[in-house]
């Protein structure tokens, strides 16, 4: 007999390397009914293949003391080292890095292969798998805390010039895989004072939240992507989004006035950043994404998590 009254306890394993949980991550488990599903964090400490497998024993320890009906790993790696124990039910969730890198795709054939069902947050991701019958299901975006509000005042709060023209990169610098050489060069060619590219780094939810409020535009230019956050955050608050065609971008802004799909080349990306900034293009993103609603996103990943539990109870 089904007890559908007890909560399905769920052990969420990610990488713990940066001591912070991954706010997408937590944005989906804070979307969840709580009243029905009972969560733990396992977080894997160490780098690389090995770093990952050092944590098999402190894994098994942690399954022995919570006692989880499933695991839900997120990124391959974690999905290898959660599968390797073989008591409890796995679903990996692969989210980009994951499956566009070579060095760890392997890794995410073995987790996918023995996963008990696995989720692509892109088709394309699939498609690089091999996966014909892949769960698609995208993160989703927390309309609370990302969705438009008066420039103004945004920039007030956020100690910016109401007189600048600023651009919102994806990343940090730093991030080789984003590509902000792209992105510089294509500043460097406008050559304007008055235009200034923000690093993405540092900032809470919210403060990314009041920045995308702020900026004129938004841009991304990456190497890989699976489907970035980062844009799907940009239209929920009406942002303009420039960006190339990478991970599912073009097929999420499909159809958003101020969205431009624009080449890698940085003479093309400061033409149609001059032309947005100068005609001021505003973006009817947010009415576009409403079915990527965190809450929507987060009783689709329920049903998935029932399946899973009730699969073979009578």
């Amino acid at each position: 007999m089904i007890n559908m009254n007890r909560k399905i306890k769920i052990l969420i394993v990610i990488s713990g390397n940066s001591n912070a949980k991954s706010p997408f991550v937590l944005d989906q488990v804070e979307a969840l009914e709580q009243s029905l599903l009972e969560f733990d964090f396992f977080m894997i400490k160490g780098n690389g293949v090995l770093g990952y497998l050092n944590n098999l024993n402190l894994l098994k320890s942690k399954l022995n003391s919570f006692q989880p009906d499933l695991i839900h790993a997120h990124y391959g790696l974690s999905g290898m080292l959660s599968v390797l124990q073989r008591k409890v039910p796995v679903i990996t969730t692969f989210h980009g890095s994951d499956v566009n890198n070579k060095k760890e795709r392997f890794f995410s054939f073995l987790a996918n292969k023995l996963s008990y069902k696995s989720i692509y947050v892109s088709e394309k991701l699939a498609e690089i798998m091999h996966e014909k019958s892949a769960i698609i299901l995208p993160c989703g975006v927390d309309m609370e805390v990302f969705y438009p509000i008066d420039k103004i005042e945004a920039r007030s709060k956020m100690n910016l010039d109401v007189n600048k023209k600023y651009i919102l990169f994806s990343s940090s610098f730093n991030n080789t895989v984003k590509n902000y050489g792209l992105a510089k060069e294509a500043i460097e060619i406008m050559d304007s004072e008055d235009v200034e590219l923000i690093e993405l780094k540092g900032y809470s939810r919210s403060e990314v939240a009041l920045l995308m409020n702020s900026v004129d535009l938004v841009i991304m230019t990456s190497f890989t992507e699976g489907s970035p956050q980062f844009i799907k955050e940009a239209m929920a608050t009406n942002t303009p989004i420039i960006s190339v065609d990478v991970g599912d971008v073009s097929e999420v802004t499909k159809g958003t006035t101020g969205c431009y799909i624009v080449e890698r080349n940085p003479q093309k990306i400061a033409v149609q950043i001059e032309k947005l900034l100068k005609e001021n293009i505003s973006s009817n993103g947010r009415s576009k994404i409403q079915h990527l609603d965190n809450k929507i996103i987060a009783e689709k990943l329920t049903e998935i998590y029932k399946s899973v539990k009730y699969k073979d109870e009578n």
